[in-house]
């Protein structure tokens, strides 16, 4: 991935709508280190929040489908409410580093994904009803 030389230090790119985006964090897991559960990796998408909405990206439905290999490394597909989001640029990484907090997980990947575009529909129930949609 190579970013514009015109982004000031420390600043996220934006997404290119279309275009791949991934944000990484964590590292191999220690060997004989127990495997963190499909749970706890909810549990950690569940504290991220886009700071526009206040319901969780998991509950939000932005977490499009997330695996974890043996050796805890977890991949992750996400998409944003609108492409654009002010946050696009910052968002996965406050995934990923959410989730490489859980204890029993490595190398954590995750990708911005635009297809299929996000809906309401993908909402928890929970979620429309935090919002006043239901």
């Amino acid at each position: 991935m190579s970013f514009d030389s015109a982004i000031p230090p420390g600043a996220a790119p934006a997404p290119v709508e279309g275009e791949d985006f991934i944000a990484t964090a964590g590292e191999a897991l220690a060997e004989g280190v127990a495997v963190a559960t499909d749970n706890a990796v909810i549990e950690a998408f569940r504290t991220v929040f886009d700071p526009e909405i206040p319901v969780n990206i998991y509950d939000l439905g932005l977490i499009y489908e997330f695996s974890i290999d043996d050796n805890g490394g977890v991949k992750t597909e996400m998409s944003l409410t609108a492409p654009g989001c002010p946050v696009a640029g910052e968002l996965p990484q406050w995934v990923a580093d959410a989730v490489a907090k859980v204890e029993g997980t490595g190398e954590v990947i995750v990708k911005l994904v635009w297809e299929p575009g996000w809906t309401p529909e993908r909402m928890s129930e929970d979620a429309k009803l935090a919002l006043g949609m239901m």
